[in-house]
């Protein structure tokens, strides 16, 4: 098996961190490759090693059975984003703040190169959305966790038509609008009021951003679902990302389709964790703060 490592260069500790995992990965003879950035960063620990484990992102990404992240969320996000296209497998190690999307930390590192060696792993596939825009010349929008359309640097609210299945859903004006996986349930979804969506669900939420209805709530539909948002803006352009990270404007009125793609994130899933103990530890969900000291317990 040969790993791909990729890595949040701005991180700190991050090199050391590499350093360790691949002197591990040398002990525990497995085959790896590394991105150049990991080899042109300034100020920062340099890995000794021979160039021939130095390749560009594209071969990588074709040249590795697994690739490995280091990093945060957001890392993981670009990794996935990039290992989808050559439909490969990802492991997060978290180097971030939350880390909710990876599945080990630093302090794992053994249970992980364990896991890789014996193959003690099992791959969980994961739905993955894309959004058209009919109207004019764009690339297909790929989103591991949510596609976002927002009024941009408009300080006044957007008009929001939505349809699914060509059937008239309704109209309303709000900040915006999330489309999400279910991994992406537990992203910015969640800050607007989206319900968590197990993994395994395979299903569309949209969920308003600061709509002005108190009428207008979440709403979960089936992943086959084509989903058409019409939006309508004074301003000069509407934005739409994808996992916040790939940017596009439009003029108004703009209209996209949004669907379920035919391919798949293939995440790795080890016994380090559950999705369910995951929610607990990192989001605090079910967790009563009341009691989180038991000795004041009444």
């Amino acid at each position: 098996m040969k790993i791909g490592i990729v890595a949040n260069i701005t991180k700190e500790s991050v090199m050391e961190v590499v350093a360790t995992f691949i002197r591990k990965l040398r002990e525990n003879k497995i085959d790896y490759l590394l991105t150049h950035s990991l080899n042109e960063t300034e100020g920062k620990v340099k890995i000794e090693i021979d160039d021939d484990f130095i390749v560009d992102d594209s071969d990588l990404y074709e040249q590795s059975d697994l690739i490995i992240s280091f990093g945060g969320d957001g890392t993981m996000l670009a990794t996935a984003f990039n290992a989808q296209k050559y439909d490969k497998p990802v492991l997060g190690i978290n180097l971030g703040k939350l880390g909710f999307l990876v599945e080990a930390d630093v302090s794992n590192l053994d249970v992980v190169i364990d896991t890789i060696k014996n193959k003690k792993f099992t791959i969980e596939e994961r739905m993955i959305i894309e959004g058209n825009c009919s109207d004019y010349k764009c690339e297909k929008m790929i989103a591991i966790n949510d596609l976002v359309i927002d009024k941009g640097g408009w300080p006044k609210m957007i008009e929001l038509t939505v349809w699914v299945e060509g059937e008239y859903v309704t109209t309303f004006t709000a900040d915006g609008l999330i489309a999400a996986t279910p991994t992406g349930s537990t992203g910015y979804s969640i800050s607007v009021g989206g319900p968590i969506v197990s993994p395994q669900t395979d299903v569309i939420t949209l969920s308003p951003i600061s709509p002005h209805s108190l009428t207008i709530r979440p709403i979960v539909l089936p992943s086959k679902s084509e989903i058409i948002i019409k939006a309508d803006s004074l301003h000069r352009d509407i934005k739409v990302n994808c996992d916040g990270q790939r940017s596009y404007s439009f003029p108004p009125p703009m209209e996209i389709i949004i669907r379920k793609s035919d391919k798949s994130l293939k995440l790795v899933h080890t016994s380090l964790t559950t999705y369910f103990q995951t929610l607990r530890t990192k989001l605090l969900w079910g967790i009563d703060t009341r009691y989180s000291n038991k000795g004041n317990k009444k």
